[in-house]
């Protein structure tokens, strides 16, 4: 019995178990973090204003900037908020307006004309309609079924 104890005792010291596995991912996790952190921070004065800058190195930065000012195109985007305004202004919403006001007035001329076609000749000639579809369905069932059509008794 006392050699299974001990066996035990031991497997249970060199085993890891979820909960040191754990553990010891979260301290490599926050040893990372850390690490990343001091990185960052550390660069910070350099660009902030621990580096100085001459008077050459000011010339060309300010050059640099005067040349992405002049090749923006001002124009054009003017021209664009003018025409996006347009669109979407005021002349834009009437237009909006106008075109449903125009689908509006068109269903209700659709639907108008649907109820005048609906007088009293309409279901008159929807019957005669069935009635000549009904004969030649039995016109095709009785050649199907191979029976002649002046043999037929009713």
């Amino acid at each position: 019995m006392d050699a299974q104890t001990t066996w035990r005792t031991g497997a249970a010291v060199s085993r890891l178990s979820y909960r040191n596995a754990t553990v010891a991912v979260c301290a490599i996790n926050v040893l990372a973090v850390a690490l990343l952190l001091r990185n960052h921070f550390s660069s910070w004065p350099r660009l902030a204003g621990g580096h100085r800058f001459d008077s050459a190195q000011l010339r060309y930065i300010w050059e640099s900037e005067e040349l992405r000012r002049a090749m923006e195109p001002v124009d054009l985007i003017k021209r664009v908020k003018e025409i996006e305004q347009e669109a979407y202004g005021e002349h834009g919403m009437s237009t909006q307006e106008d075109a449903k006001q125009t689908a509006a007035v068109d269903l209700s001329k659709r639907l108008k004309d649907l109820r005048q076609g609906n007088d009293g000749s309409s279901p008159k000639a929807l019957e005669e309609w069935r009635k000549r579809k009904m004969e030649r369905a039995r016109q095709r069932a009785i050649e199907k079924d191979g029976i002649m059509p002046g043999a037929r008794t009713q």
